[in-house]
């Protein structure tokens, strides 16, 4: 990502080197969509003290409306590649990016807390829709391989720029006229993406894939309940019913997805997929990546503006020092992560974001701002050292013909580690709380790391 969210190539550039107008065109409609995807992961962050004023959003809904996107989003990732294949990539992507749009339309028209997050819920799933069918379309783009993984290595970074542009973004919308206009960027964006793609074949398999109905079903509950029992505990306390029963909820999921798995003909996640260290490594670094980077995000964001006062305009003008390396670092750590391998990118980064989580416990209501903004720098380096080298590694520790499904995992365990970094460190009290969450969830993944690696 930029923060690459599904698959990063050894070497990136930013445009393939030959290619027809048609296909420039069509790529850039196909980045405009993936850009629209994730700008809208971040873009909310900045309006969220607006909402809450306007829409009286409770303490306990609020980060909802942030984690609705994303727990859907992980959910049905594993499934949307299948949808894609079976009735074709360009059919399938234009039906999500015309579902987003007109979504982004209702959710700026929520009369409630409740409609946006039911909103935000849908743009989730039609996310998931465009992911897996855009990559498919770069491939028929470009059936040369080494074309095709300089322009995945383009769509990836320069619609990864959407992570960073969204807070600064955001933070001039609500300036200009509220949070409802943070949805309005999108119907424009994809109506260019709808338009730009329309001349491409689609074309669907013959043989209908079978997919893996109760396992998905399983995830996502176990992911809901799971966010559902942290966000509830975080605001209203651990004594309450409702987070216990959540929480329970959640674990009994778990245990059923991994019984389920083991019979299933076509499981989400296949057993030799998981016996592999490295896997498994990657699949734990991409929960911890996106934990610390949207966590943060989240939590900064309140801090900057409730603690700090800082107007959305301010807040968003905060944001763009980070907006440096999240653009401009992919192209360069997806190249280092090729030479040198993925293992001291990853462990380089971790101990990064425990040093970042140990300056923000430091973080009081008159730290100086250059504190901060030098934290949320450090901190999107370390993504950007960490996402591509993972993604790189997938690739090469999976299988080929379980490439497509670990790029998948790894995705969905990137949207899980968004929607928990949101529930566990958005309602945590102060940043020294998290700061310390983020060093520890840190920490553990690189010990996690050190030693999956050191035994193969």
């Amino acid at each position: 990502m930029a923060l690459i969210d599904e698959a990063a190539p050894k070497t990136a550039a930013p445009a393939p080197r030959t290619s027809t107008p048609r296909n420039r065109a069509a790529f850039a409609g196909i980045v405009a969509g993936n850009f629209m995807v994730l700008i809208d992961a971040t873009i909310l962050n900045v309006a969220l003290p607006d909402l809450k004023t306007h829409l009286h959003a409770s303490a306990a809904a609020l980060p909802w409306t942030v984690d609705a996107y994303t727990v859907v989003f992980a959910g049905l990732m594993l499934a949307s590649g299948a949808v894609a294949d079976r009735f074709g990539a360009r059919r399938v992507y234009q039906s999500a990016v015309a579902l987003f749009g007109v979504l982004s339309l209702l959710c700026a028209l929520a009369p409630n807390t409740g409609g946006l997050i039911a909103g935000r819920a849908l743009l989730g799933a039609a996310a998931a829709g465009m992911v897996p069918a855009s990559l498919a379309l770069l491939a028929g783009l470009y059936p040369d391989a080494k074309e095709r993984m300089k322009a995945v290595g383009a769509w990836a970074a320069l619609s990864g720029i959407g992570l960073a542009v969204g807070p600064v973004l955001g933070g001039a919308l609500v300036a200009a006229g509220g949070w409802r206009l943070v949805f309005v960027v999108n119907p424009p964006l994809a109506l260019v993406s709808w338009f730009l793609v329309r001349g491409l074949a689609s074309q669907g398999s013959e043989q209908r894939k079978k997919v893996d109905i109760p396992g998905l079903v399983l995830f996502t509950v176990a992911l809901c309940a799971l966010t559902y029992g942290l966000v509830d505990a975080g605001t209203e306390g651990w004594g309450r019913p409702a987070a216990l029963v959540a929480l329970a909820v959640a674990v009994l999921a778990a245990v059923a997805v991994a019984l389920v798995e083991r019979r299933a003909a076509t499981p989400v996640l296949p057993p030799e997929l998981l016996r592999l260290g490295r896997v498994r490594t990657n699949l734990v670094t991409a929960v911890a990546a996106n934990y610390i980077f949207y966590g943060l995000l989240y939590s900064v964001t309140l801090w900057l503006q409730e603690t700090r006062h800082l107007s959305p305009a301010m807040t968003g003008v905060a944001f763009l020092p980070m907006m440096i390396p999240l653009c401009f670092l992919p192209f360069l750590t997806s190249r280092l992560a090729h030479r040198f391998g993925a293992r001291p990118m990853v462990m380089a980064a971790m101990v990064m974001d425990v040093a970042v989580g140990a300056v923000l416990f430091t973080v009081g209501a008159h730290t100086s701002l250059a504190v901060v903004v030098l934290a949320q720098v450090l901190m999107a380096i370390a993504t950007t050292m960490t996402i591509p080298s993972i993604t790189a590694d997938m690739a090469v520790a999976t299988p080929r013909p379980l490439a497509a499904t670990g790029q998948g995992a790894l995705n969905a365990a990137r949207q899980t580690g968004s929607a928990l970094g949101v529930a566990i460190l958005g309602t945590l009290s102060g940043m020294h709380a998290a700061g310390t969450a983020m060093a520890a969830g840190a920490l553990i993944t690189l010990v996690l790391a050190g030693l999956t690696r050191r035994n193969g």
